[in-house]
């Protein structure tokens, strides 16, 4: 074989291997190819050679380390010889392939692929071509016979991805998981960081102060993950804000198995992009729970909420919660600079709250609804007292407390509940009876049983009682739902009362547990006092009365009484609004007289 010109550059040796490959036997292996490789070079002269590998690559992959360095080492002209075991080590795509090809054509380097028997030095085999596009159907093919199989496990809800940090492999089921103790104590702590009102980028902070492990490092370094490639041993407590947000959005860490959140649009590429929401699959309670579901719902609600931060201030709690009522916009806190006492503590001397669509189009002389103004001190001492009124009743009368959740419901018993059930199956039973009755008039006007005007007639009015029968049931469904909700509410918020053992204090996890809500009404100053309406909803249950806390009616002498007092606030805040135009006019006019006398 003629291999002269080609001894002053080196032979590469290259062999490539891909999961595949290692399906269909050991005479693909890697140390059989090169074996092979060796023994073809030595035979025929081709020396010295050096052997490149690639182990563990799609054909379809060409970024490949060991056939990079070979293409640079091409492209430098250090290369007079490539040996490949047949065509398709070099790569199953057709046109990637050709291109490659005219590479080595135009630098006059001699491509040889021992088992396909092509050798360029003796000319173009016209055979290569279709060989390189079966390689490539030979590869779309087995990415879509892995893809069907892949799909299959996962539509019968078994774990796609790797291991997610927190979990570890059952030993005694390859598709289930375990809880790993060790990391899942970290994602408690991420949670709990977030519930108290801490942000991704502030606990990824704290978190690579206390040097915990980073979640690729661990996983690496505990054995749970095989292989480094993600893994930068140099930044070992690194975390990432971006890494805390991710996590808190899974959720597989309330127990629920997540499948195809990406795929892969080709079998050429390796890039995976978002699948659309009604492609993911969700098989709740599949895997076991780190953190509850209260939690993790809690935790995105606050993730939706933005806070900002700087070196003066520190977040205020209660933002994102207030809604004014009027334009349903969020309120927006205004501070002034803060002090601290001896003990370290922050105290805020102006801390408002104010309506952000009015104050934003305040400074553009538009008039977008009204400043709805109220303090975060009377906030905070309205939320408190809220909180202790209703969790004090809920555990002192939990039975009363249930019923009275369940009042506001359609539905206010169980007995009527499961009258409501009985109707439903009933009317479930007759929407189908009168699918089969239309379907047998429909056969019977065909066969001219029955008149078109009778046909119209009857058809009509089976379904107008088919329409009215699918309203009552849809309502149905939605109060025995609504009824069903009230009762698990319940029992969500007492689970939550259970938790806190006191309420001496309003901390802001408490605030992020139990406050859904807080809606501020305008001041109301007509009758000489300011009076503001504040309604506050509490999770799971909503804007809850205590029973006897509702406000009650005034008597006729206590209506004169309150009048009485509110005429002679009006008059006293007319007269300090008099006393204050008349000292405002005086210094005005000693102004003008003190100019005069400058003058």
């Amino acid at each position: 074989m003629n291999n002269i010109g080609q001894n002053e550059k080196m032979t590469i040796l290259y062999q490539r291997l891909s999961k595949d490959d290692e399906l269909q036997g050991e005479s693909n292996s890697i140390v059989n190819q090169r074996r092979m490789l060796e023994e073809y070079a030595e035979r025929n002269g081709f020396i010295p050679y050096e052997s490149l590998s690639d182990d563990g690559y799609s054909g379809t992959n060409f970024n490949r380390p060991a056939w990079q360095e070979l293409i640079m080492r091409v492209e430098n002209d250090e290369v007079g010889t490539i040996i490949l075991k047949d065509s398709s080590r070099m790569g199953r795509n057709y046109l990637q392939a050709g291109l490659f090809r005219e590479m080595f054509r135009e630098k006059n380097v001699r491509l040889i692929c021992v088992n396909d028997g092509t050798d360029t030095a003796n000319g173009e085999d016209d055979f290569t071509p279709f060989r390189e596009i079966m390689s490539e159907w030979y590869a779309r093919d087995t990415s879509r016979k892995i893809k069907s199989v892949i799909h299959a496990k996962g539509r019968e809800g078994k774990p796609l991805s790797s291991t997610l940090y927190g979990y570890r492999r059952d030993p005694n089921d390859k598709n289930g998981r375990i809880i790993d103790e060790e990391a899942a104590e970290v994602v408690r702590r991420i949670f709990r960081m977030t519930v108290d009102g801490m942000g991704p980028y502030q606990i990824a902070k704290r978190l690579m102060d206390e040097k915990v492990e980073r979640p690729s490092y661990y996983l690496v370094r505990a054995g749970i993950l095989v292989g480094d490639g993600k893994c930068n041993y140099n930044l070992r407590y690194n975390w990432r804000g971006g890494t805390i947000i991710t996590m808190l959005k899974k959720r597989e860490y309330m127990g629920d198995l997540v499948n195809f959140k990406m795929y892969t649009p080709s079998f050429k590429s390796k890039k995976q992009v978002a699948n659309a929401p009604e492609n993911v699959m969700i098989f709740e309670d599949a895997i076991p729970q780190i953190i509850d579901r209260p939690t993790w719902e809690l935790a995105q609600t606050l993730r939706r909420t933005i806070r900002r931060i700087s070196g003066e201030y520190e977040t205020n709690p209660l933002t994102g919660l207030l809604l004014c009522s009027d334009c349903g916009g969020k309120l927006h806190n205004r501070r002034s600079h803060y002090t601290e006492d001896k003990n370290g503590n922050r105290a805020y001397p102006v801390d408002t709250y104010e309506c952000s669509n009015y104050r934003k189009n305040a400074a553009k002389f538009v008039d977008v609804c009204s400043i709805h103004f109220v303090r975060t001190s009377v906030v905070r001492e309205l939320v408190l007292t809220t909180i202790r009124k209703v969790t004090d009743y809920a555990k002192l009368n939990e039975a009363e407390f249930v019923a009275k959740l369940r009042e506001a419901s359609d539905i206010k018993q169980a007995d009527c509940a499961k009258a409501s059930r009985k109707q439903l199956a009933k009317n479930e039973r007759r929407i189908s009876e009168l699918d089969t009755l239309f379907l047998k008039i429909y056969e019977d006007n065909a066969l001219g049983k029955l008149s078109d005007e009778r046909f119209a007639q009857v058809s009509v009015a089976y379904d107008a009682e088919q329409a009215t029968l699918k309203t009552q049931t849809a309502a149905m469904k939605t109060e025995l739902e609504a009824f069903e909700q009230d009762g698990q509410n319940a029992d969500r918020f007492l689970a939550l009362v259970k938790r806190y053992t006191a309420f001496d204090e309003l901390t802001t996890p408490m605030i992020n547990e139990f406050v859904e809500k807080i809606i501020v009404h305008e001041a109301d100053k007509s009758s000489g006092e300011r009076r503001q309406q504040i309604d506050v909803y509490l999770n799971f249950i909503g804007d809850f009365t205590v029973p006897g806390d509702e406000p009650k009616p005034l008597t006729a002498e206590e209506e004169a009484a309150e009048e009485k007092r509110l005429a002679k606030k009006r008059k006293k805040n007319e007269n300090l609004r008099n006393w204050r135009k008349k000292r405002r006019e005086e210094k005005a006019a000693q102004a003008q007289e003190d100019k005069k006398k400058a003058a």
